[in-house]
């Protein structure tokens, strides 16, 4: 029978023995970075795809909906839209409007060429009705890029990955069962091949909270970030960890996340969903900007 970690701060749903969470002390202990990273070096974000450890970015700034993207959730054509930010970090950004009569939500969905680590930065920002949502930001691990191979980590929900065809992990915002306040707090929600059943005898995503965190604010610009370390096939030492506003809010290693080399990250869902379950309220807009990928830690966005 898998154990709870004993360490104080982080509290797992579905733990597993062999992860291991930082302590409390995260900013003193743990060695991942904080604060200023790459975007330091390049104000408003501006020039940042230029990086050599940048893999993609958009601020949403310029161009069409959903251009540099692979996939588009826009049903209707009623849930995606660009609006203007005179709070935020630029002056345009992506706004998901879900409508709980007639649909999920939506997103973007980009394929990208995977690194043995993964970083990926965004800005997110709840409006002051938005409910609980039922789940948000999304990296997926895909047999490769193209084709069939391409949609290996998607779907499947309740099921427990093999290890060599999938695995993801979800950055979310997390109600814990009504307990906390919407949207409620963050919160990793992760599958892959060692992860723990469900009392229902399914495999459900496993929970990566950090309890002692903050309830999410409405009404204000958050940078989200999160990594994910690859692991040696078969071994025990990946990893994952998340920061807000680029401060480091927990950390987890010794997860064996794939057995074969070739099963890597490359695919990433930037959406709002909502169901009846969770979701009661009729419209729930969340907005989205300054989304990168790369390879290095990236930070908030740079001051001019």
């Amino acid at each position: 029978m898998f154990a709870k970690p004993t360490l104080c701060f982080v509290v797992f749903s579905c733990a597993v023995l062999h992860i291991r969470a930082e302590p409390a002390d995260l900013a003193a202990t743990s060695k991942l970075p904080s604060g200023q990273g790459i975007a330091a070096a390049y104000p408003g974000d501006t020039g940042i795809k230029t990086s050599a450890d940048v893999i993609f970015s958009d601020d949403f700034e310029q161009g069409e909906l959903g251009q540099g993207w692979d996939e588009t959730g826009n049903k209707d054509g009623k849930v995606l839209s660009y609006a203007a930010t005179p709070d935020g970090p630029g002056k345009r950004c992506l706004r998901v409007e879900a409508h709980l009569a007639s649909d999920t939500g939506g997103g973007l969905t980009k394929w990208f060429e995977p690194s043995a680590t993964v970083f990926i930065r965004f800005y997110t920002r709840f409006d002051a009705g938005c409910d609980y949502v039922h789940h948000f930001v999304t990296l997926r691990a895909n047999k490769g890029l193209r084709g069939g191979d391409k949609w290996t980590g998607f779907g499947a929900a309740g099921n427990k990955p093999a290890g060599d065809e999938r695995f993801s992990t979800a950055i979310e915002p997390w109600g814990n069962w009504g307990k906390s306040a919407a949207p409620g707090r963050w919160n990793f929600y992760s599958y892959w091949h060692e992860m723990e059943v469900s009392k229902d005898g399914k495999y459900w995503g496993n929970s990566f909270a950090v309890p002692a965190a903050p309830v999410i604010p409405k009404e204000r610009w958050i940078c989200v970030e999160f990594m994910l370390k690859h692991n040696t096939p078969g071994e025990r030492d990946g990893e994952q960890a998340f920061w807000i506003d680029g401060a480091l809010q927990g950390h987890w290693t010794g997860i064996n996340w794939r057995k074969t080399a070739t099963l890597k990250t490359n695919a990433l869902t930037l959406e709002t969903y909502i169901t009846d379950r969770w979701t009661k309220n009729p419209v729930n807009v969340v907005s989205f900007d300054n989304v990168v990928i790369a390879s290095r830690y990236i930070g908030p966005v740079g001051k001019p």
